[in-house]
């Protein structure tokens, strides 16, 4: 920081900077916990392991249901968080689309 004449545009960047981190592990997190809760999803589903003839598969049930339904909360509460920090973008968005004249 030493050179800058402007120290309040140095901070607002660092804040920038921070907002974008937090975005990227929201985002993230909403990714891996997708991932799993799909992938868990597909496992309790019984009838795709039937339908290529394995049935000789013994998974543990209900390790797969409880990791399933976390993910399924935790995905919830990480796309709370993307809504509410983009709420801005969303209501301008919302805005234009509602107020656009149609030619």
């Amino acid at each position: 920081m030493v050179g800058y004449k402007n120290i309040s545009w140095v901070k607002e960047n660092e804040d920038e900077m921070d907002v974008l981190k937090i975005n990227w592990f929201v985002d993230l997190g909403m990714g891996i916990t997708f991932a799993v809760s799909f992938i868990t999803g597909l496992l309790k589903f019984s009838v795709l392991w039937q339908l290529p003839g394995i049935s000789d598969v013994i998974l543990p049930g209900a390790l797969i249901s409880n990791l399933h339904d976390w993910c399924g909360i935790l995905l919830g509460c990480f796309v709370f968080l993307h809504l509410y920090m983009n709420r801005r973008w969303i209501i301008s968005t919302t805005r234009k689309m509602l107020h656009r004249t149609e030619p």
